[in-house]
């Protein structure tokens, strides 16, 4: 039987899926550039979700960010958990982390751009609406830093020439989905590992991760514009489209793209965020590596005027971004009932 999006329980997370899977787009292929914008249109429209190839991430900086992440939760656990974030401080490790209200089975590692690089993380040119960048100690793992560092002004590059892609898809100009992160944006990358064990059990009591009835990461849809992810070969990231799951099976030295509630909003609907969730890991722990492409903190979206009619009228209000992330994240950390949604927005 498969499975249907937003049926609970215990078993549900192993039905079988079905075959078919998200479009994987050549974006570095010689040729026409508007025929690779109308293949990832028909993905936003479609799904929401596609994978990319040729996309300017060589498989060595792949290897090493893979082999840094995993030496990082390797690390002794009070190593990690001096890093700890919190409600002030978004940034660095946690491992229990809630996804609507309910603890995800999954480490996760948080970091994003300094400002000043030449200050402390903790100076407060440094410091954000999102707190500050907290590193292990270079001793203990002396090429993380460097590799996470390299990876994320990556995936700055990537991300940035997919917003102009969509928008030459979309038919209106680069600049209208670019100038809130071209000079300034809040993006961050997060290091994901689930284990097959809960993360939070004694030691010599752990229970299996899948026997807790909760998943990896519980269904959600991505607040910000785009999301990069780097998956290892485990498996074990859902799509939902209508009505059902579907896999996201790994693609070698691909990146999983997906768009976000920002998105959603720029094209009044057009594109819409999906839903997405990722299985408690059982047999072998799973590691991915999402780039949250987010706009200025100052940042304030609404449908673009080109994609609204008097047929068709704008369906959201005006959201200031920084707000918006704000509100969102406190449901990190504990349960406060109903997550601020974009459909709170809606006219």
């Amino acid at each position: 039987m498969l499975a249907k999006c937003g049926v609970r329980g215990r078993n549900f997370r192993y039905q079988t899926m079905k075959s078919q899977t998200v479009p994987v787009i050549d974006i570095g292929a010689p040729g026409d550039r508007h025929e690779v914008a109308a293949q990832i249109d028909r993905a936003c429209r479609n799904w929401g979700f596609f994978q990319i190839i040729d996309h300017g991430i060589e498989p060595p900086l792949f290897d090493k960010v893979r082999s840094e992440t995993k030496k990082f939760f390797a690390l002794p656990k009070r190593v990690k958990e001096s890093l700890s974030r919190s409600r002030d401080n978004a940034r660095g490790y946690y491992n229990r982390e809630l996804t609507k209200n309910i603890r995800d089975m999954k480490e996760v590692f948080d970091f994003a751009r300094t400002a000043c690089t030449e200050q402390p993380e903790n100076h407060p040119a440094n410091r954000t609406p999102d707190g500050y960048n907290q590193w292990p100690e270079a001793h203990l793992i002396p090429g993380f830093k460097p590799a996470m560092l390299e990876y994320y002004r990556a995936c700055e590059t990537v991300a940035l020439s997919l917003l102009r892609t969509i928008a030459k898809g979309l038919g209106v100009a680069a600049e209208e989905l670019t100038r809130d992160f071209e000079n300034d944006h809040s993006s961050f990358v997060r290091l994901n590992y689930y284990p097959t064990t809960d993360p939070l059990a004694v030691d010599n009591e752990a229970g299996r991760a899948t026997d807790t009835g909760h998943l990896g990461v519980h269904h959600h849809t991505d607040a910000g514009a785009l999301t990069l992810l780097l998956q290892d070969n485990v498996g074990g990231l859902q799509v939902c489209r209508d009505g059902e799951w579907f896999a996201v099976d790994p693609v070698s030295d691909a990146l999983v793209v997906n768009i976000g509630d920002v998105m959603q909003v720029w094209t009044n609907d057009l594109y819409r965020a999906p839903r997405h969730r990722v299985l408690a890991s059982r047999g072998q722990g799973r590691y991915s590596i999402p780039f949250f492409y987010n706009p200025s903190y100052d940042a304030v979206y609404h449908p673009l005027d080109k994609l609204t009619s008097e047929e068709s009228p704008a369906r959201y209000s005006p959201i200031n971004w920084g707000e918006f992330r704000h509100e969102r994240q406190q449901g990190d950390y504990a349960n406060y009932g109903v997550e601020i949604q974009i459909s709170d927005f809606r006219t």
